[in-house]
Protein backbone atom coordinates (compact mmCIF):
# COMPACT_ATOMS: atom_id res chain seq x y z
CA UNK A 1 0.00 0.00 0.00
CA UNK A 2 1.35 3.22 -1.17
CA UNK A 3 2.11 6.08 1.69
CA UNK A 4 0.77 9.28 0.89
CA UNK A 5 2.70 12.12 1.79
CA UNK A 6 2.27 14.44 4.61
CA UNK A 7 2.47 17.40 2.96
CA UNK A 8 0.04 16.69 -0.03
CA UNK A 9 -2.85 17.82 -0.61
CA UNK A 10 -6.01 16.00 0.67
CA UNK A 11 -8.76 15.47 -1.79
CA UNK A 12 -12.49 15.75 -0.66
CA UNK A 13 -15.05 16.02 -3.17
CA UNK A 14 -18.83 17.24 -1.48
CA UNK A 15 -22.24 16.11 -3.09
CA UNK A 16 -24.06 17.34 -0.47
CA UNK A 17 -26.49 20.49 0.46
CA UNK A 18 -24.58 22.08 2.99
CA UNK A 19 -25.02 25.94 4.85
CA UNK A 20 -22.39 27.58 7.47
CA UNK A 21 -18.69 28.37 7.49
CA UNK A 22 -16.03 26.81 6.08
CA UNK A 23 -12.33 27.10 6.88
CA UNK A 24 -9.36 24.39 5.63
CA UNK A 25 -6.13 25.80 7.30
CA UNK A 26 -4.58 22.76 5.54
CA UNK A 27 -4.50 22.38 1.70
CA UNK A 28 -6.99 20.59 0.17
CA UNK A 29 -8.34 20.06 -3.01
CA UNK A 30 -12.26 20.67 -2.26
CA UNK A 31 -14.57 20.16 -4.91
CA UNK A 32 -18.41 21.02 -4.37
CA UNK A 33 -20.91 19.26 -6.51
CA UNK A 34 -23.92 20.10 -4.63
CA UNK A 35 -25.54 22.96 -3.11
CA UNK A 36 -23.26 25.50 -0.87
CA UNK A 37 -24.48 28.59 1.00
CA UNK A 38 -22.45 30.45 3.46
CA UNK A 39 -18.62 31.50 3.22
CA UNK A 40 -15.54 29.64 2.26
CA UNK A 41 -11.55 29.87 3.06
CA UNK A 42 -9.55 27.23 1.39
CA UNK A 43 -5.92 26.54 0.78
CA UNK A 44 -5.28 24.48 -1.92
CA UNK A 45 -7.11 24.03 -5.09
CA UNK A 46 -11.13 24.20 -5.22
CA UNK A 47 -13.78 23.27 -8.01
CA UNK A 48 -17.28 24.45 -8.03
CA UNK A 49 -18.29 21.09 -10.29
CA UNK A 50 -20.97 22.16 -13.03
CA UNK A 51 -24.29 21.12 -11.45
CA UNK A 52 -23.08 22.64 -8.07
CA UNK A 53 -24.93 26.34 -6.54
CA UNK A 54 -22.81 28.24 -4.34
CA UNK A 55 -24.03 31.43 -2.60
CA UNK A 56 -20.85 32.47 -0.47
CA UNK A 57 -17.88 34.48 -0.03
CA UNK A 58 -15.01 32.45 -1.67
CA UNK A 59 -11.59 32.61 -0.75
CA UNK A 60 -9.22 30.26 -2.23
CA UNK A 61 -5.54 29.84 -3.43
CA UNK A 62 -6.51 28.22 -6.99
CA UNK A 63 -9.78 27.66 -8.25
CA UNK A 64 -12.29 26.42 -11.00
CA UNK A 65 -15.63 27.13 -11.40
CA UNK A 66 -18.10 25.44 -13.79
CA UNK A 67 -21.24 25.70 -11.68
CA UNK A 68 -23.12 28.55 -10.06
CA UNK A 69 -21.93 31.37 -7.70
CA UNK A 70 -23.38 34.38 -6.18
CA UNK A 71 -21.31 35.67 -4.15
CA UNK A 72 -17.44 37.56 -3.86
CA UNK A 73 -14.36 35.49 -5.38
CA UNK A 74 -10.61 36.21 -3.69
CA UNK A 75 -8.60 33.54 -5.87
CA UNK A 76 -4.89 34.19 -4.62
CA UNK A 77 -2.87 32.61 -7.25
CA UNK A 78 -5.81 32.20 -10.46
CA UNK A 79 -9.39 31.84 -11.64
CA UNK A 80 -10.50 29.64 -14.54
CA UNK A 81 -13.97 29.90 -15.41
CA UNK A 82 -15.23 27.48 -17.52
CA UNK A 83 -18.02 27.78 -20.28
CA UNK A 84 -20.56 26.20 -17.97
CA UNK A 85 -20.26 28.68 -15.00
CA UNK A 86 -22.32 31.23 -14.28
CA UNK A 87 -20.97 34.11 -11.66
CA UNK A 88 -22.56 36.74 -10.39
CA UNK A 89 -20.31 38.21 -7.81
CA UNK A 90 -17.22 40.73 -7.48
CA UNK A 91 -13.75 38.99 -8.74
CA UNK A 92 -9.72 39.68 -7.46
CA UNK A 93 -7.26 37.40 -8.84
CA UNK A 94 -3.77 38.09 -11.05
CA UNK A 95 -4.85 35.80 -13.33
CA UNK A 96 -8.24 34.64 -15.27
CA UNK A 97 -9.00 32.76 -17.91
CA UNK A 98 -12.46 32.55 -19.04
CA UNK A 99 -14.26 30.03 -21.43
CA UNK A 100 -16.26 31.51 -23.85
CA UNK A 101 -20.07 31.15 -23.12
CA UNK A 102 -19.16 31.74 -19.41
CA UNK A 103 -21.59 34.34 -18.03
CA UNK A 104 -20.09 36.81 -15.66
CA UNK A 105 -21.77 39.65 -13.48
CA UNK A 106 -19.59 41.82 -11.15
CA UNK A 107 -16.56 44.12 -11.06
CA UNK A 108 -13.01 42.22 -11.98
CA UNK A 109 -10.30 43.38 -10.54
CA UNK A 110 -6.57 41.52 -11.54
CA UNK A 111 -4.15 42.36 -8.85
CA UNK A 112 -0.77 41.12 -8.83
CA UNK A 113 0.11 39.93 -5.47
CA UNK A 114 2.99 40.24 -3.53
CA UNK A 115 3.90 36.51 -3.69
CA UNK A 116 3.36 36.70 -7.72
CA UNK A 117 6.24 39.28 -8.46
CA UNK A 118 8.28 37.21 -11.05
CA UNK A 119 5.46 34.63 -11.63
CA UNK A 120 4.05 36.58 -14.87
CA UNK A 121 6.88 36.47 -17.70
CA UNK A 122 7.11 38.41 -21.25
CA UNK A 123 8.08 36.19 -24.46
CA UNK A 124 11.76 37.04 -23.87
CA UNK A 125 11.57 36.38 -20.47
CA UNK A 126 10.07 33.06 -21.02
CA UNK A 127 12.79 32.05 -23.94
CA UNK A 128 15.23 32.78 -22.10
CA UNK A 129 13.65 30.33 -18.88
CA UNK A 130 13.14 27.92 -21.33
CA UNK A 131 16.01 28.23 -23.30
CA UNK A 132 14.82 28.80 -26.56
CA UNK A 133 14.00 31.27 -29.30
CA UNK A 134 12.02 34.22 -28.56
CA UNK A 135 10.27 33.61 -32.29
CA UNK A 136 9.75 29.89 -31.06
CA UNK A 137 7.71 31.49 -27.80
CA UNK A 138 5.66 33.70 -30.19
CA UNK A 139 5.08 31.05 -32.10
CA UNK A 140 3.62 28.85 -29.80
CA UNK A 141 1.05 31.53 -27.88
CA UNK A 142 0.23 32.49 -31.33
CA UNK A 143 -1.01 28.92 -32.09
CA UNK A 144 -2.67 28.06 -28.44
CA UNK A 145 0.13 25.40 -27.96
CA UNK A 146 1.49 26.91 -25.00
CA UNK A 147 -0.82 28.71 -21.73
CA UNK A 148 -0.52 32.24 -22.33
CA UNK A 149 -2.56 35.74 -22.44
CA UNK A 150 -2.83 39.10 -23.25
CA UNK A 151 -1.86 42.31 -21.97
CA UNK A 152 -2.78 45.08 -24.19
CA UNK A 153 -0.97 43.50 -27.53
CA UNK A 154 2.08 41.71 -25.56
CA UNK A 155 1.61 37.99 -24.55
CA UNK A 156 1.88 37.43 -21.21
CA UNK A 157 3.41 33.85 -19.49
CA UNK A 158 2.50 32.43 -16.12
CA UNK A 159 5.52 30.87 -14.85
CA UNK A 160 4.14 28.16 -13.31
CA UNK A 161 1.22 27.03 -15.66
CA UNK A 162 4.42 27.24 -18.40
CA UNK A 163 6.30 24.49 -15.79
CA UNK A 164 3.33 22.40 -15.58
CA UNK A 165 2.58 22.38 -19.67
CA UNK A 166 6.35 21.33 -19.95
CA UNK A 167 6.06 18.73 -18.08
CA UNK A 168 2.73 17.46 -19.47
CA UNK A 169 4.75 17.73 -22.89
CA UNK A 170 7.60 16.16 -21.41
CA UNK A 171 5.42 13.02 -20.51
CA UNK A 172 4.14 12.88 -24.29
Amino acid sequence: MARRDKNEPKILDVDASMQGSLTFKDPVNLRINGDFEGKLDTKGSLTIGENASVRADINSEDMTVAGKITGKIFAKNQLRILASAHIVGDITTPVLSVEPGAVMQGKCQMLNQPSQKGRILAADELAEYLEVEVSNILKWADSGKIPAFKEGSEWRFDRLRVDEWVAKEKSK
